[in-house]
């Protein structure tokens, strides 16, 4: 009986100890679970802070990281080259440590255009406006979705982004015309890419001495390629657009061909300054009301002319320097009986200067990228640049250009220092500031010697470098004389009137009729309507162009006709067909299009 009873005890004992032992280890499995799921959740919420970190938005990181997995990434490009291409991207990813951008392969993938190995040749897309240059392509590596299980959590950005590249961050020149400007207009292409938009600078540049300006593109803060690693080594944006609109770039800088304008510049000075207009805003400034030229007697407006009227002077203090800088102002403010006032990218901020310059009547500066800020001139404003030793004005002309876009309505005058004592060279700095010193002693002498810089390719031309990096002594009496002469040929600005852009639509009803004189003549009479749009325009002068080609023959006939019907007789053949294109033009060659052909049988 207590042998059971002793037995008893110890099933019952052990029965206790497997309990106890079943609970720890339910316990310990439990735990091991929780703490697995709570570092799970730890990560997750780690990825979600860091996406937090570049953006005010809020993101479901599992939501993200599912659409990622099952539907990988999606691009969706417009433009039939890669010099004219920009993509939309959902879920472009970027890993850091590779330094490649990476397109997720899944069964719900879509790439358009799907061009497979032809998108290297050389690229998908520019990053850059500067077309086709080596240094600014973009393309990306592709792996299947199911390769992000052995691949760093990625972090999300849940910011519309627009990955681009500066082209040369330093300098103003650049800065606007290949990058805020294109950037702009980009952004105005796209709907969701408004100021609430990040910009993403993939270039590898720091941000240099004009990264404010980029800053008014948008909000938040442009993102830094070399940033991007302190988010994690795997970067999704799940909204991108790549690449950038070249439609307002207006210059091209001799990398193919010496330096000059683009052969098909589509951007006017209208849009430019919308552009102007817009960043002004941004920065607070107001413009200065154009005067108004119309009205009033000639003494009042000659007072009001006196009162508001300024010249500003670019003041450089390192490199490119008028030597007499305090005579050329003094110059000039006894020639034009006007104000003059001096600023400086070095001592002021940039908004100070825009400010004044947008009231200016008259701007002066050396050659430099300076001269970009022209753009914010107000309509009637002239350009004078001033061009060292040896240098060509009209083999250098990004300002020149500028001034001369329809819209810009600003009045461009060069200056050219043709006195070689009258220079001061600088052979012994570095040769990227215009030192010679480096070359050997014939090539030295020859530059030295030489009294104009040949056309050359960019960017390293020494003859270049070393001219254009002169300090100079203006000669004030041929300054003046090249003044007043340029001045001459300003045209007086009146209230723009938006017709004057405007171009005629296709003229109406063109209709021709032929008849048979003799054996040997014939005549042929072409007759239209005038474009629908003209009866709502005031338009000073208005014309029409008549093409007319012997049908199968190579060459056609051109005619400027100031009427609306015409018999042609001179040249034109009995039992033979012609065909007959019409079109009209506006004062300032403002061209219509072309109405159908007409076939004409004499």
């Amino acid at each position: 009986m207590r042998a059971s009873v002793a037995g008893c005890r110890m099933s019952v004992g052990a029965l206790v100890n497997g309990l106890l032992v079943s609970v720890v280890a339910a316990l310990l499995w439990k735990y091991s679970k929780l703490s697995e799921h709570a570092a799970l959740l730890e990560e997750e919420l780690h990825m979600t802070q860091q996406s937090q970190e570049v953006s005010q938005a809020r993101i479901d990181y599992h939501v993200a990281l599912q659409a990622l997995q099952e539907h990988g990434t999606r691009m969706v490009c417009t433009g039939k080259m890669h010099t004219d291409r920009i993509c939309r991207f959902d879920y472009l990813c970027y890993c850091s440590e590779a330094e490649e951008f990476v397109f997720f392969h899944s069964n719900s993938s879509v790439m358009l255009p799907n061009l497979g190995s032809r998108r290297f040749q050389p690229a998908l897309l520019d990053l850059s406006s500067v077309e086709d240059h080596n240094t600014q392509y973009f393309n990306f590596v592709e792996l299947p979705a199911a390769a992000l299980k052995f691949m760093p959590k990625p972090v999300f950005v849940p910011d519309i982004t627009l990955i681009l590249n500066r082209f040369n961050p330093d300098n103003l020149m650049h800065v606007f015309h290949d990058d805020l400007l294109p950037a702009y207009y980009t952004m105005k292409q796209y709907s969701d890419l408004d100021d609430e938009a990040r910009l993403v600078f993939m270039e590898g540049w720091g941000e240099g001495p004009h990264f404010d300006l980029y800053r008014l593109l948008s909000s938040k803060q442009p993102l830094l390629k070399e940033q991007l690693k302190n988010f994690g080594k795997l970067m999704c944006f799940t909204k991108s657009y790549v690449g950038l609109s070249k439609m307002t770039t207006w210059y091209q800088y001799g990398f193919v061909q010496p330096q000059g304008p683009k052969a098909n510049i589509l951007v006017s000075g209208n849009e430019i300054r919308q552009f102007a207009r817009a960043l002004m805003d941004k920065m607070n400034i107001t413009r200065v009301e154009e005067m108004e030229k119309e009205g009033g007697s000639a003494e009042d407006e000659k007072e009001k002319e006196k009162k508001d009227d300024y010249i500003v002077v670019f003041s450089r203090s390192t490199t490119r320097l008028i030597l007499n800088e305090a005579e050329l102002i003094m110059a000039l403010a006894q020639e034009f009986q006007m104000r003059v006032v001096t600023v400086s990218l070095e001592e002021q901020s940039f908004p100070s200067i825009v400010e004044v310059i947008s009231g200016a009547s008259m701007l002066v500066s050396m050659h430099g990228a300076q001269l970009i800020t022209s753009l914010f001139l107000p309509r009637g404003a002239a350009v004078v640049e001033l061009f060292p030793f040896a240098v060509n004005p009209e083999q250098y002309t990004p300002y020149k250009t500028l001034a001369s876009l329809p819209g810009m309505d600003l009045h461009y005058i060069s200056w050219r220092n043709t006195k070689e004592e009258n220079t001061v060279t600088h052979p012994d700095r570095s040769w990227e500031q215009g030192g010679i010193a480096h070359l050997d002693k014939e090539e030295q002498d020859r530059i030295q010697a030489s009294k104009e810089v040949p056309r050359h390719l960019c960017c390293r031309n020494p003859e270049w470098l070393f001219r254009i990096y002169q300090d100079t002594l203006v000669d004030i009496p041929s300054f003046l004389e090249v003044l007043k002469e340029g001045m001459k040929t300003k045209p007086s600005l009146k209230k723009a009137k938006v017709a004057s852009m405007v171009h005629p639509g296709r003229v109406r009803e063109p209709k021709c009729q032929t008849s048979v004189q003799t054996t040997n003549e014939a005549k042929l009479t072409v007759s239209w309507q005038i474009p629908w749009n003209l009866k709502f325009l005031k338009v000073r002068e208005v014309k029409y162009e008549v093409w007319i080609q012997e049908q199968g023959e190579n060459t056609y006939m051109p005619y400027i006709l100031p009427q609306q019907n015409y018999t042609f007789s001179e040249n034109i053949k009995p039992f033979t067909t012609y065909l007959v294109w019409v079109r009209c033009i506006f004062n300032k060659n403002l061209l219509g299009p072309f109405a159908d052909v007409l076939t004409c049988r004499t």
